[in-house]
């Protein structure tokens, strides 16, 4: 029991008096200096208020509307890039076409010229051909009626000499001549 009596006549901390003279309340909570630590509170809370709409608030703002400004110019040419790029990129197609285009109608072009040289190279060589035909054929007649010509002579002779060696009577040549040619007229 004498504890618990000792510990109830012992102050509290509250109740105790700094070594300098004071109370021992903390010094916000004090009734005496309340009203001056609120207007103090106030006029500061105000200065700061004042100073951080004046200038901290103007200037976070315009930062903000730079980077904002920033973004929307590089937004802006980013798209005048990508409308370049698909001008460049339609412009590239339409050339590409056009090549195309034109490297078919060279193609068709010099094939119809081939075309057109391989033809008259065909009628040039045709009628060359006609020619040595025509000529072949000239020759091969002449050529038939100088054998004809001969057969009939060889024809003569021969039968002539058959008949001589068979029958042992020269035949006479005028009759020797209209039996060959009856034989062959057949």
């Amino acid at each position: 029991m004498a504890t618990a009596q000792t510990l109830a006549q012992q102050p509290t901390v509250a109740q105790t008096e700094a070594p300098s003279g004071a109370k021992g309340t903390f010094p916000p909570f004090r009734q005496e200096t309340f009203a001056s630590q609120a207007i103090w509170l106030i006029l500061t809370f105000v200065l700061l208020y004042v100073l951080m709409a004046k200038l901290g608030l103007p200037r976070v703002g315009g930062i903000l509307e730079n980077r904002q400004n920033r973004i929307e110019g590089d937004l802006a040419a980013a798209e005048q890039a990508k409308a370049a790029a698909d001008a460049a990129i339609a412009s590239y197609e339409k050339s590409l076409a056009d090549a195309r285009a034109r490297a078919q109608a060279m193609a068709a072009e010099t094939q119809q010229q081939q075309h057109d040289a391989i033809e008259a190279q065909r009628k040039t060589l045709e009628q060359q051909l006609n020619a040595r035909i025509a000529a072949a054929e000239v020759t091969i007649a002449t050529t038939r009626a100088n054998a004809m010509a001969n057969v009939k002579t060889i024809a003569t002779d021969a039968a002539a000499a058959i008949v001589e060696q068979l029958s042992g009577v020269t035949p006479q040549p005028g009759e020797v001549d209209a039996a060959v040619a009856e034989a062959t007229k057949g």
